[in-house]
Protein backbone atom coordinates (compact mmCIF):
# COMPACT_ATOMS: atom_id res chain seq x y z
CA UNK A 1 0.00 0.00 0.00
CA UNK A 2 1.38 3.54 -0.92
CA UNK A 3 1.77 6.20 1.61
CA UNK A 4 -0.91 8.74 1.25
CA UNK A 5 0.16 12.05 2.39
CA UNK A 6 -2.54 14.97 3.14
CA UNK A 7 -3.24 16.94 1.25
CA UNK A 8 -3.86 16.03 -2.46
CA UNK A 9 -6.26 15.89 -4.91
CA UNK A 10 -8.52 19.18 -5.00
CA UNK A 11 -12.22 18.05 -4.64
CA UNK A 12 -14.92 21.09 -4.79
CA UNK A 13 -12.48 23.10 -2.01
CA UNK A 14 -11.54 20.06 0.16
CA UNK A 15 -7.99 18.22 -0.29
CA UNK A 16 -7.51 14.82 -0.62
CA UNK A 17 -3.59 14.08 -0.64
CA UNK A 18 -2.33 10.78 -2.34
CA UNK A 19 1.37 10.77 -2.60
CA UNK A 20 4.38 7.98 -2.73
CA UNK A 21 7.47 7.40 -1.51
CA UNK A 22 9.96 7.42 -3.80
CA UNK A 23 13.30 6.15 -2.77
CA UNK A 24 16.10 8.04 -4.02
CA UNK A 25 19.04 6.50 -5.95
CA UNK A 26 20.96 9.17 -6.28
CA UNK A 27 21.56 12.85 -5.53
CA UNK A 28 22.17 15.42 -7.85
CA UNK A 29 25.15 17.73 -7.17
CA UNK A 30 22.85 20.87 -6.83
CA UNK A 31 20.95 18.78 -4.07
CA UNK A 32 24.39 17.47 -2.74
CA UNK A 33 25.56 21.26 -2.04
CA UNK A 34 22.29 22.35 -0.57
CA UNK A 35 22.78 19.64 2.03
CA UNK A 36 26.32 20.57 3.06
CA UNK A 37 25.63 24.20 2.54
CA UNK A 38 26.30 25.13 6.27
CA UNK A 39 29.94 23.47 6.03
CA UNK A 40 30.61 25.33 2.49
CA UNK A 41 34.32 27.46 2.72
CA UNK A 42 33.37 31.31 2.04
CA UNK A 43 36.50 31.60 0.09
CA UNK A 44 36.02 28.94 -2.70
CA UNK A 45 32.20 28.80 -2.44
CA UNK A 46 30.90 32.37 -2.02
CA UNK A 47 28.59 31.53 0.48
CA UNK A 48 28.48 32.17 4.38
CA UNK A 49 29.37 28.18 5.54
CA UNK A 50 32.05 27.80 8.28
CA UNK A 51 34.48 25.96 6.55
CA UNK A 52 34.31 22.96 7.92
CA UNK A 53 36.07 20.50 5.54
CA UNK A 54 39.50 23.46 5.02
CA UNK A 55 39.38 23.80 9.42
CA UNK A 56 40.08 20.35 9.50
CA UNK A 57 43.09 20.40 6.72
CA UNK A 58 44.61 23.03 8.74
CA UNK A 59 44.35 21.17 12.02
CA UNK A 60 45.48 18.07 10.52
CA UNK A 61 48.34 19.64 8.73
CA UNK A 62 49.94 20.93 12.38
CA UNK A 63 49.91 17.15 13.23
CA UNK A 64 47.98 17.89 16.08
CA UNK A 65 46.10 15.04 18.02
CA UNK A 66 42.68 16.19 19.56
CA UNK A 67 40.97 15.27 22.43
CA UNK A 68 36.64 14.06 22.56
CA UNK A 69 34.71 17.08 23.63
CA UNK A 70 31.42 16.00 25.29
CA UNK A 71 28.40 18.15 24.46
CA UNK A 72 25.40 18.78 26.14
CA UNK A 73 22.35 18.37 23.87
CA UNK A 74 19.32 20.18 26.35
CA UNK A 75 16.46 19.36 24.11
CA UNK A 76 13.67 17.31 23.46
CA UNK A 77 16.38 14.22 23.68
CA UNK A 78 18.35 12.27 21.11
CA UNK A 79 17.79 8.90 19.51
CA UNK A 80 20.48 7.41 20.63
CA UNK A 81 19.89 4.33 18.11
CA UNK A 82 19.92 6.70 14.87
CA UNK A 83 23.01 5.34 12.43
CA UNK A 84 24.91 8.33 12.59
CA UNK A 85 24.95 9.25 15.96
CA UNK A 86 25.17 5.90 18.00
CA UNK A 87 29.12 6.14 17.16
CA UNK A 88 29.51 9.46 18.72
CA UNK A 89 27.38 9.44 21.93
CA UNK A 90 29.03 10.17 25.63
CA UNK A 91 28.94 7.56 27.58
CA UNK A 92 28.66 7.22 31.56
CA UNK A 93 31.51 4.48 31.91
CA UNK A 94 30.79 4.95 36.00
CA UNK A 95 27.61 3.37 35.62
CA UNK A 96 26.28 -0.21 35.12
CA UNK A 97 23.43 -0.10 32.25
CA UNK A 98 19.87 -0.86 33.53
CA UNK A 99 20.56 -2.37 36.85
CA UNK A 100 18.68 -0.30 38.81
CA UNK A 101 21.49 1.18 40.86
CA UNK A 102 23.18 4.52 40.93
CA UNK A 103 26.70 2.82 40.87
CA UNK A 104 28.85 6.47 40.04
CA UNK A 105 26.49 8.03 43.05
CA UNK A 106 25.69 10.94 41.08
CA UNK A 107 22.25 11.25 41.86
CA UNK A 108 20.58 9.30 38.53
CA UNK A 109 19.97 5.66 38.15
CA UNK A 110 21.26 4.36 35.00
CA UNK A 111 22.10 7.27 33.51
CA UNK A 112 24.06 6.19 30.22
CA UNK A 113 23.52 8.19 27.76
CA UNK A 114 22.51 11.61 30.06
CA UNK A 115 19.58 11.99 31.60
CA UNK A 116 15.56 12.64 31.82
CA UNK A 117 13.89 15.80 33.57
CA UNK A 118 10.95 15.92 31.89
CA UNK A 119 9.89 12.08 33.28
CA UNK A 120 9.27 10.20 36.11
CA UNK A 121 8.37 5.95 36.97
CA UNK A 122 5.66 5.71 34.43
CA UNK A 123 6.61 7.73 31.67
CA UNK A 124 7.20 11.20 30.07
CA UNK A 125 6.11 14.51 29.39
CA UNK A 126 5.31 14.74 26.14
CA UNK A 127 3.04 18.31 25.35
CA UNK A 128 3.35 21.08 28.08
CA UNK A 129 1.28 24.30 28.31
CA UNK A 130 3.31 27.75 27.59
CA UNK A 131 4.98 29.66 30.46
CA UNK A 132 2.30 32.55 29.62
CA UNK A 133 -0.34 29.71 30.79
CA UNK A 134 1.18 28.84 34.13
CA UNK A 135 1.23 32.53 34.73
CA UNK A 136 -2.39 33.20 34.17
CA UNK A 137 -3.36 29.66 35.82
CA UNK A 138 -1.55 30.93 39.15
CA UNK A 139 -2.98 34.60 38.30
CA UNK A 140 -6.68 32.69 38.56
CA UNK A 141 -5.88 31.23 41.58
CA UNK A 142 -4.94 34.30 43.23
CA UNK A 143 -7.58 36.82 41.72
CA UNK A 144 -10.17 34.66 40.50
CA UNK A 145 -11.35 32.50 43.32
CA UNK A 146 -14.71 30.77 44.66
CA UNK A 147 -14.13 33.51 47.49
CA UNK A 148 -14.52 37.28 46.16
CA UNK A 149 -13.28 38.74 49.08
CA UNK A 150 -9.92 36.77 48.44
CA UNK A 151 -9.73 38.14 45.49
CA UNK A 152 -10.41 41.47 45.94
CA UNK A 153 -7.79 41.56 48.67
CA UNK A 154 -4.95 40.12 46.47
CA UNK A 155 -6.04 42.46 43.86
CA UNK A 156 -5.14 45.03 46.33
CA UNK A 157 -2.36 43.30 47.56
CA UNK A 158 -0.56 42.46 44.21
CA UNK A 159 -1.96 45.38 41.85
CA UNK A 160 0.74 44.96 39.55
CA UNK A 161 0.75 41.37 39.07
CA UNK A 162 -3.12 41.62 39.01
CA UNK A 163 -2.56 44.31 35.76
CA UNK A 164 -0.24 42.02 34.05
CA UNK A 165 -2.46 38.95 34.96
CA UNK A 166 -5.20 40.85 32.76
CA UNK A 167 -2.81 41.21 29.62
CA UNK A 168 -1.43 37.66 30.44
CA UNK A 169 -5.33 36.88 30.17
CA UNK A 170 -6.25 37.83 27.44
CA UNK A 171 -3.48 36.89 25.25
CA UNK A 172 -4.25 33.28 26.20
CA UNK A 173 -7.90 33.57 25.44
CA UNK A 174 -6.65 34.77 21.83
CA UNK A 175 -4.27 32.59 21.02
CA UNK A 176 -6.52 29.46 22.47
CA UNK A 177 -9.82 30.97 20.47
CA UNK A 178 -7.53 31.05 17.12
CA UNK A 179 -6.26 27.98 17.63
CA UNK A 180 -9.76 26.24 17.78
CA UNK A 181 -10.80 28.32 15.06
CA UNK A 182 -8.56 26.96 12.83
CA UNK A 183 -8.88 23.57 14.19
CA UNK A 184 -12.12 23.36 13.46
CA UNK A 185 -12.06 24.38 10.13
CA UNK A 186 -9.76 21.31 9.67
CA UNK A 187 -12.01 19.21 11.02
CA UNK A 188 -14.49 20.13 8.98
CA UNK A 189 -12.11 19.87 5.74
CA UNK A 190 -11.30 16.68 6.73
CA UNK A 191 -15.07 15.60 7.41
CA UNK A 192 -15.83 17.25 4.15
CA UNK A 193 -13.37 14.88 2.63
CA UNK A 194 -14.31 11.54 4.35
CA UNK A 195 -17.98 12.47 2.91
CA UNK A 196 -16.70 12.87 -0.59
CA UNK A 197 -14.49 9.28 -0.47
CA UNK A 198 -17.63 7.76 1.04
CA UNK A 199 -19.87 8.63 -1.58
CA UNK A 200 -17.84 7.66 -4.00
CA UNK A 201 -17.22 4.39 -2.15
CA UNK A 202 -20.96 3.54 -1.68
CA UNK A 203 -21.57 4.30 -5.25
CA UNK A 204 -18.59 2.95 -7.14
CA UNK A 205 -18.53 -0.01 -4.34
CA UNK A 206 -15.97 0.08 -1.56
CA UNK A 207 -14.26 -3.29 -2.44
CA UNK A 208 -13.92 -2.84 -5.68
CA UNK A 209 -10.22 -1.97 -7.04
CA UNK A 210 -9.57 1.74 -8.65
CA UNK A 211 -8.65 1.31 -12.13
CA UNK A 212 -8.98 3.24 -15.31
CA UNK A 213 -11.22 0.39 -17.30
CA UNK A 214 -13.12 0.19 -13.64
CA UNK A 215 -13.75 3.68 -13.48
CA UNK A 216 -14.46 5.17 -17.13
CA UNK A 217 -17.61 2.09 -16.68
CA UNK A 218 -18.60 3.66 -13.26
CA UNK A 219 -21.89 5.60 -13.70
CA UNK A 220 -21.67 8.22 -10.45
CA UNK A 221 -25.04 8.01 -8.67
CA UNK A 222 -23.97 11.96 -7.22
CA UNK A 223 -21.76 14.71 -7.81
CA UNK A 224 -19.57 13.93 -5.46
CA UNK A 225 -18.92 10.92 -6.65
CA UNK A 226 -18.62 12.18 -10.17
CA UNK A 227 -16.09 14.92 -9.60
CA UNK A 228 -14.02 12.21 -7.84
CA UNK A 229 -14.20 10.19 -10.87
CA UNK A 230 -12.65 12.87 -13.09
CA UNK A 231 -9.86 13.47 -10.83
CA UNK A 232 -8.90 9.75 -10.47
CA UNK A 233 -8.96 9.74 -14.23
CA UNK A 234 -6.66 13.14 -14.44
CA UNK A 235 -4.44 11.49 -12.50
CA UNK A 236 -3.37 9.02 -14.73
CA UNK A 237 -0.17 8.93 -15.95
CA UNK A 238 1.10 11.62 -12.93
CA UNK A 239 3.17 10.79 -9.68
CA UNK A 240 -0.55 10.31 -8.04
CA UNK A 241 -1.37 7.57 -9.75
CA UNK A 242 0.86 4.76 -7.54
CA UNK A 243 -1.31 6.08 -4.49
CA UNK A 244 -4.77 5.41 -6.14
CA UNK A 245 -4.75 2.78 -8.59
CA UNK A 246 -4.69 -0.93 -7.72
CA UNK A 247 -6.50 0.26 -4.33
CA UNK A 248 -10.09 -0.18 -3.18
CA UNK A 249 -11.97 2.81 -1.81
CA UNK A 250 -11.96 1.26 1.69
CA UNK A 251 -8.25 1.12 1.93
CA UNK A 252 -8.18 4.36 0.75
CA UNK A 253 -10.58 5.84 3.39
CA UNK A 254 -8.64 3.39 6.07
CA UNK A 255 -5.63 4.96 5.10
CA UNK A 256 -6.44 8.67 5.00
CA UNK A 257 -7.87 8.42 8.18
CA UNK A 258 -4.30 6.95 9.54
CA UNK A 259 -2.64 9.64 8.08
CA UNK A 260 -5.15 12.46 9.53
CA UNK A 261 -3.76 11.30 12.75
CA UNK A 262 -0.13 11.21 11.65
CA UNK A 263 -0.99 15.31 9.90
CA UNK A 264 1.92 17.64 10.99
CA UNK A 265 -0.46 20.22 10.39
CA UNK A 266 -3.58 18.92 12.66
CA UNK A 267 -1.30 17.62 15.85
CA UNK A 268 0.52 21.21 15.76
CA UNK A 269 -3.34 22.94 16.51
CA UNK A 270 -4.16 19.88 18.95
CA UNK A 271 -0.48 21.00 20.88
CA UNK A 272 -1.17 24.63 20.61
CA UNK A 273 -4.67 24.08 22.15
CA UNK A 274 -2.67 22.03 25.18
CA UNK A 275 -0.15 24.67 25.17
CA UNK A 276 -2.71 27.30 25.82
CA UNK A 277 -5.44 25.48 28.39
CA UNK A 278 -4.94 26.63 31.41
CA UNK A 279 -6.27 23.10 33.08
CA UNK A 280 -3.85 21.51 31.42
CA UNK A 281 -0.94 19.94 33.65
CA UNK A 282 1.25 17.22 33.08
CA UNK A 283 3.60 17.53 35.71
CA UNK A 284 2.62 14.82 37.98
CA UNK A 285 3.71 12.61 35.38
CA UNK A 286 7.27 13.51 36.43
CA UNK A 287 6.78 12.93 40.06
CA UNK A 288 9.10 15.61 41.87
CA UNK A 289 8.04 18.20 44.23
CA UNK A 290 7.36 20.99 41.75
CA UNK A 291 7.48 24.01 44.03
CA UNK A 292 10.61 22.78 45.56
CA UNK A 293 12.84 24.79 43.31
CA UNK A 294 16.37 23.41 44.94
CA UNK A 295 15.28 19.40 43.89
CA UNK A 296 17.35 17.83 41.50
CA UNK A 297 16.93 14.38 41.74
CA UNK A 298 14.21 13.19 39.67
CA UNK A 299 13.55 12.27 35.95
CA UNK A 300 14.34 8.89 34.53
CA UNK A 301 17.14 7.74 32.21
CA UNK A 302 15.12 7.60 28.83
CA UNK A 303 17.06 10.60 26.91
CA UNK A 304 15.08 9.91 23.77
CA UNK A 305 11.42 10.57 24.93
CA UNK A 306 8.10 10.28 23.09
CA UNK A 307 9.22 13.13 20.54
CA UNK A 308 13.11 13.64 19.78
CA UNK A 309 13.23 15.43 16.13
CA UNK A 310 14.33 18.45 17.25
CA UNK A 311 16.90 17.28 19.59
CA UNK A 312 18.61 14.94 17.14
CA UNK A 313 18.54 17.47 14.38
CA UNK A 314 20.22 19.05 16.76
CA UNK A 315 22.64 16.21 18.03
CA UNK A 316 23.16 16.19 14.12
CA UNK A 317 24.32 19.19 13.12
CA UNK A 318 27.35 19.48 15.92
CA UNK A 319 28.69 16.13 15.57
CA UNK A 320 26.65 13.12 13.29
CA UNK A 321 29.53 10.57 12.46
CA UNK A 322 32.38 12.02 9.98
CA UNK A 323 32.96 10.23 6.46
CA UNK A 324 30.62 6.84 7.33
CA UNK A 325 28.85 7.63 3.95
CA UNK A 326 25.83 7.62 5.65
CA UNK A 327 23.29 11.01 5.50
CA UNK A 328 25.61 13.53 6.39
CA UNK A 329 28.39 14.85 8.83
CA UNK A 330 28.07 16.84 11.60
CA UNK A 331 30.70 20.02 12.17
CA UNK A 332 32.82 18.37 15.00
CA UNK A 333 34.85 15.36 14.37
CA UNK A 334 36.12 14.34 18.11
CA UNK A 335 32.69 14.93 19.93
CA UNK A 336 30.86 12.81 22.62
CA UNK A 337 26.92 13.81 22.50
CA UNK A 338 25.17 13.99 25.96
CA UNK A 339 21.32 14.18 25.49
CA UNK A 340 19.88 15.73 28.30
CA UNK A 341 15.93 16.12 27.97
CA UNK A 342 14.67 18.80 29.22
CA UNK A 343 12.18 20.68 26.37
CA UNK A 344 8.69 19.42 26.22
CA UNK A 345 6.37 20.41 23.45
CA UNK A 346 5.55 23.92 25.20
CA UNK A 347 7.53 25.91 27.62
CA UNK A 348 10.58 24.11 28.94
CA UNK A 349 10.68 24.88 32.84
CA UNK A 350 13.13 27.10 34.90
CA UNK A 351 13.70 24.60 37.47
CA UNK A 352 14.61 21.80 34.55
CA UNK A 353 16.42 24.20 32.75
CA UNK A 354 18.50 24.72 35.58
CA UNK A 355 19.22 21.43 36.64
CA UNK A 356 19.98 20.04 32.99
CA UNK A 357 22.86 22.70 32.95
CA UNK A 358 24.02 21.45 36.24
CA UNK A 359 23.77 17.72 35.35
CA UNK A 360 25.94 18.76 32.28
CA UNK A 361 28.10 20.13 34.08
CA UNK A 362 28.60 17.72 36.81
CA UNK A 363 29.34 15.04 34.10
CA UNK A 364 32.07 16.18 32.27
CA UNK A 365 30.38 18.75 29.16
CA UNK A 366 32.49 21.32 28.40
CA UNK A 367 29.57 22.50 25.50
CA UNK A 368 25.88 22.97 26.48
CA UNK A 369 23.85 23.35 23.26
CA UNK A 370 20.66 25.03 24.45
CA UNK A 371 18.05 25.65 21.22
CA UNK A 372 15.21 26.74 23.26
CA UNK A 373 13.60 29.96 24.43
CA UNK A 374 10.18 31.48 25.75
CA UNK A 375 9.14 34.74 26.62
CA UNK A 376 8.58 34.33 30.22
CA UNK A 377 10.65 32.91 33.03
CA UNK A 378 9.25 33.11 36.75
CA UNK A 379 12.60 30.97 37.91
CA UNK A 380 14.87 32.95 36.14
CA UNK A 381 17.44 33.30 38.81
CA UNK A 382 17.41 29.91 39.44
CA UNK A 383 18.84 29.55 35.98
CA UNK A 384 20.92 32.28 36.32
CA UNK A 385 22.16 30.65 39.15
CA UNK A 386 22.83 27.80 37.10
CA UNK A 387 25.18 29.51 34.56
CA UNK A 388 26.79 31.30 36.75
CA UNK A 389 27.68 27.59 37.89
CA UNK A 390 28.87 26.24 34.57
CA UNK A 391 30.59 29.71 34.15
CA UNK A 392 32.65 28.98 37.34
CA UNK A 393 33.40 25.65 36.05
CA UNK A 394 34.81 26.68 32.71
CA UNK A 395 31.97 25.68 29.72
CA UNK A 396 31.11 27.30 27.33
CA UNK A 397 27.21 27.55 26.55
CA UNK A 398 25.48 28.41 23.31
CA UNK A 399 21.99 29.40 23.45
CA UNK A 400 19.78 30.05 20.37
CA UNK A 401 18.42 33.50 19.92
CA UNK A 402 14.71 32.31 19.23
CA UNK A 403 12.49 32.66 15.91
CA UNK A 404 9.87 35.95 16.51
CA UNK A 405 12.15 38.25 14.07
CA UNK A 406 12.38 40.18 16.99
CA UNK A 407 15.35 42.49 18.71
CA UNK A 408 16.33 41.15 21.82
CA UNK A 409 17.91 43.68 23.71
CA UNK A 410 14.41 44.97 24.11
CA UNK A 411 12.21 41.61 24.10
CA UNK A 412 13.54 38.75 26.09
CA UNK A 413 14.03 35.54 24.83
CA UNK A 414 14.80 33.32 27.96
CA UNK A 415 17.25 32.06 29.20
CA UNK A 416 18.89 35.59 28.90
CA UNK A 417 22.93 36.12 29.45
CA UNK A 418 21.43 39.58 31.42
CA UNK A 419 20.28 40.36 34.74
CA UNK A 420 17.96 42.94 35.55
CA UNK A 421 19.84 45.77 35.75
CA UNK A 422 21.56 44.48 32.26
CA UNK A 423 24.79 43.46 33.21
CA UNK A 424 26.38 40.29 31.61
CA UNK A 425 25.90 37.23 33.97
CA UNK A 426 28.22 35.16 32.21
CA UNK A 427 31.00 35.35 29.51
CA UNK A 428 31.11 32.02 28.58
CA UNK A 429 27.70 32.61 26.98
CA UNK A 430 27.30 32.94 23.35
CA UNK A 431 23.67 33.56 21.92
CA UNK A 432 23.13 32.69 18.02
CA UNK A 433 21.06 34.14 15.19
CA UNK A 434 20.03 32.35 12.07
CA UNK A 435 21.88 33.08 9.09
CA UNK A 436 21.34 32.19 5.45
CA UNK A 437 23.07 30.99 2.33
CA UNK A 438 22.27 33.76 0.37
CA UNK A 439 24.43 36.49 0.85
CA UNK A 440 21.93 39.64 -0.38
CA UNK A 441 19.34 37.63 2.58
CA UNK A 442 22.24 36.91 4.94
CA UNK A 443 19.96 37.36 8.19
CA UNK A 444 16.94 34.85 8.26
CA UNK A 445 13.82 36.03 8.24
CA UNK A 446 12.72 34.75 11.35
CA UNK A 447 15.95 34.93 13.20
CA UNK A 448 15.87 37.30 16.61
CA UNK A 449 18.38 39.92 16.41
CA UNK A 450 20.05 42.26 18.96
CA UNK A 451 22.98 45.00 18.83
CA UNK A 452 23.93 43.41 22.38
CA UNK A 453 21.74 40.55 22.58
CA UNK A 454 23.02 38.43 19.68
CA UNK A 455 26.50 37.94 19.95
CA UNK A 456 27.12 35.93 16.58
CA UNK A 457 25.12 34.44 13.52
CA UNK A 458 25.35 31.19 11.89
CA UNK A 459 24.00 28.88 9.28
CA UNK A 460 20.26 28.16 10.50
CA UNK A 461 18.04 27.98 7.34
CA UNK A 462 17.62 24.93 5.22
CA UNK A 463 19.74 22.86 7.33
CA UNK A 464 19.70 18.78 6.55
CA UNK A 465 20.63 16.70 9.56
CA UNK A 466 19.38 13.47 11.31
CA UNK A 467 15.89 12.79 12.88
CA UNK A 468 14.28 9.64 14.47
CA UNK A 469 14.46 6.42 12.61
CA UNK A 470 17.53 6.77 10.65
CA UNK A 471 16.19 9.62 8.84
CA UNK A 472 17.39 12.92 7.81
CA UNK A 473 15.54 16.49 6.88
CA UNK A 474 15.88 20.00 6.42
CA UNK A 475 14.80 22.34 9.23
CA UNK A 476 15.18 26.00 9.68
CA UNK A 477 15.62 28.22 12.80
CA UNK A 478 18.14 29.89 15.21
CA UNK A 479 17.73 26.36 16.92
CA UNK A 480 19.66 24.97 14.02
CA UNK A 481 22.15 28.15 14.21
CA UNK A 482 22.76 27.13 18.14
CA UNK A 483 24.55 23.94 17.11
CA UNK A 484 26.61 25.00 14.54
CA UNK A 485 28.35 27.13 16.82
CA UNK A 486 28.78 24.55 19.20
CA UNK A 487 30.05 22.08 16.64
CA UNK A 488 32.85 24.73 15.65
CA UNK A 489 33.72 25.38 19.54
CA UNK A 490 33.75 21.57 19.73
CA UNK A 491 36.17 21.42 17.13
CA UNK A 492 38.55 24.42 18.27
CA UNK A 493 38.46 22.91 21.74
CA UNK A 494 39.46 19.42 20.58
CA UNK A 495 43.02 20.65 19.07
CA UNK A 496 43.20 23.63 21.43
CA UNK A 497 42.56 22.06 25.01
CA UNK A 498 44.20 24.77 26.71
CA UNK A 499 41.84 27.56 26.06
CA UNK A 500 39.99 29.11 28.82
CA UNK A 501 35.99 28.94 28.00
CA UNK A 502 35.93 32.92 28.03
CA UNK A 503 39.01 32.97 25.25
CA UNK A 504 36.69 30.55 23.11
CA UNK A 505 33.90 32.54 23.31
CA UNK A 506 36.32 35.84 22.63
CA UNK A 507 38.37 33.38 20.02
CA UNK A 508 34.68 32.26 17.76
CA UNK A 509 33.57 36.16 17.89
CA UNK A 510 36.49 37.58 16.49
CA UNK A 511 37.19 35.18 13.69
CA UNK A 512 33.47 35.45 12.32
CA UNK A 513 33.19 36.45 8.49
CA UNK A 514 31.91 39.72 8.82
CA UNK A 515 28.85 40.80 6.56
CA UNK A 516 28.01 44.42 6.86
CA UNK A 517 24.16 43.29 6.80
CA UNK A 518 24.36 42.41 10.30
CA UNK A 519 26.94 45.00 11.74
CA UNK A 520 23.66 46.63 13.41
CA UNK A 521 21.81 43.82 14.45
CA UNK A 522 24.24 41.48 16.76
CA UNK A 523 27.67 42.57 18.15
CA UNK A 524 29.88 42.47 15.81
CA UNK A 525 28.34 41.67 12.33
CA UNK A 526 30.10 38.06 12.13
CA UNK A 527 28.99 34.33 10.54
CA UNK A 528 30.92 32.02 12.83
CA UNK A 529 33.54 30.51 10.99
CA UNK A 530 36.03 27.67 11.58
CA UNK A 531 38.61 27.94 9.51
CA UNK A 532 39.00 31.62 10.78
CA UNK A 533 38.97 30.10 14.20
CA UNK A 534 41.09 27.45 14.17
CA UNK A 535 44.00 29.41 12.66
CA UNK A 536 43.09 32.36 15.27
CA UNK A 537 43.15 29.69 17.98
CA UNK A 538 46.72 28.26 16.72
CA UNK A 539 48.19 31.91 16.98
CA UNK A 540 46.84 32.16 20.62
CA UNK A 541 48.33 29.06 22.02
CA UNK A 542 51.87 29.62 20.45
CA UNK A 543 51.66 33.44 22.09
CA UNK A 544 50.68 32.23 24.83
CA UNK A 545 53.52 28.93 25.15
CA UNK A 546 55.99 31.53 24.04
CA UNK A 547 55.31 33.86 26.80
CA UNK A 548 55.13 31.26 29.68
CA UNK A 549 58.77 29.98 28.10
CA UNK A 550 60.00 33.41 28.71
CA UNK A 551 58.71 33.68 32.25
Amino acid sequence: MKKILLPLVVFGGMLISHAQETPVTEISAEELAKRNWFHADFESDSIYGVSTDAAYKFVESKNLKPSPIIVAVIDSGVDIEHEDLKEVLWTNINEIPNNGIDDDNNGYVDDIHGWNFIGGPDGNVDEDTLEITRLVKEGMDLFETPDEFTNQNNKEKYPEKYEEYKKMKIQVEEELAKTNMTLAQIDAQIEGMLDAMNSFGNSYGMDKVISVENLRAFEPENNQAGALKENFLNAVNTEKADGLFGNTPAELIAEIKTEIENDPQRNYYLQRQKNYDVNFDPRPIVGDNYDDKTEKYYGNNDVDGPDSLHGTHVAGIIGAKYSNELGMDGVARHVEIMSVRTVPNGDERDKDVANAIRYAVDNGAKVLNMSFGKAYSPDKELVWDAIRYATEKGVLMVHAAGNDNKDIDTESNYPTNFNEDGQDISDTWLTVGASTRYNDKIKASFSNFGKKGVDIFAPGLEIYSTVPENKYRYLQGTSMAAPVVAGVAAMVWSYYPTLSAPELRELLIESGNVNPDLTEISTQGKVVNALNAVKLADQKVKISRSKARRE
